[in-house]
């Protein structure tokens, strides 16, 4: 099989698109035929070594986080999963893996694909989703009522963001460029900043909830949004931030930790209309190279970006 993969942390010209043999599934993990990887930025960061002291020093390394496609084999003790099934989900961020032929994963890292989705919708799901859930759930404890103010609202975190907070029962407000406000509102959020014509800081409004999903917006902007027992999210978890939010409850530093139950629930919320990234370019794996390089160098694209291994 194919999979894209570096031999060295480092730059994009440092991937290949090389053969490889998937592993045998061990104790707890399955092996999945990838039918389609999205692309996230920590596919990236990950291989420039943003993240070495996680994922070691062990070459080569595969390259890529979410997918979707059908469970090929199981190792012992899998009870949930079956040879045939279609699953959606993450690749563990040591081994990665996800942009290739097949990936070995954790038997909690994935979850049923509901029938209602495609497989290139459910490729989507998994770190945009997971990561909304982590900081509106587990950490924000969001329930009906609440006021969210989600900072860069259009993006594939913030979209997320947006839809399960929705679907928890909270109002939503938002920031995003003026190109994606009309979208935004039809999304459900209820009031829309252009965030380049907006000064946050003269917001009259304050929130349960501030979530910074594009890591743009300064703690200090975030904290004066709070109401007095908000809770201020930040998806980009420094260890400066970290050690902040020791001395500061309300700061809570975000890292995209998979569940059984969490992606269980992201694939009930799709399969009931709740939760839909939208797709904005498809390539096969052989073009995947480019793609990433120029996500990495700053392209846009308005949704996500999928790798087809067909």
């Amino acid at each position: 099989m194919k999979r894209i993969q570096y031999n060295a942390y480092g730059g994009p010209e440092l991937m290949r698109l090389d053969d490889f043999e998937p592993a045998t599934p061990g104790e707890g993990e399955v092996v999945v035929k990838v039918k389609f990887a999205a692309l996230n930025p920590i596919d990236w960061k990950v291989r420039n070594g943003h993240l070495k002291m996680v994922t070691g020093k062990v070459f080569p390394r595969a390259m890529g986080s979410d997918f979707s496609g059908i469970v090929m084999a199981v190792g012992r003790g899998v009870k949930r999963f079956k040879p045939g099934d279609a699953v959606f989900g993450l690749a563990r961020l040591k081994e990665s893996g996800a942009l290739g032929q097949a990936v070995v994963t954790g038997d909690t890292f994935i979850a049923q694909k509901p029938d209602s989705v495609s497989f290139e919708e459910a490729a989507c799901l998994s770190t945009p989703g997971v990561t909304a859930w982590n900081g509106l759930v587990d950490k924000a404890n969001l329930t009906a009522g609440k006021r969210v103010f989600v900072n860069g609202c259009a993006g594939a975190v913030g979209q997320a963001t947006v839809q399960i907070a929705r679907m928890l029962g909270a109002v939503v407000t938002g920031s995003c460029s003026s190109s994606d406000v009309e979208k935004m509102l039809t999304l459900g959020v209820q009031t829309v900043f252009d965030y380049r014509a907006t000064d946050l800081l003269r917001i009259d409004e304050r929130f349960d909830v501030v979530y910074d999903t594009s890591a743009t917006m300064r703690i200090e902007t975030g904290l004066h949004l709070l109401q007095k027992d908000g809770v201020y999210l930040d998806i980009n978890p420094t260890p400066g931030t970290f050690f902040r939010s020791i001395f500061n409850r309300r700061l809570k530093p975000i890292v995209c930790t998979p569940r059984a139950d969490i992606l269980d629930g992201l694939a009930k919320a799709a399969r009931d209309g709740k939760l839909r990234l939208p797709v904005a370019e498809i390539v096969p794996l052989g073009e995947a190279i480019p793609l990433v390089t120029a996500l990495e160098a700053g392209r846009k694209l308005a949704g996500k970006g999928l790798i087809a291994m067909n």
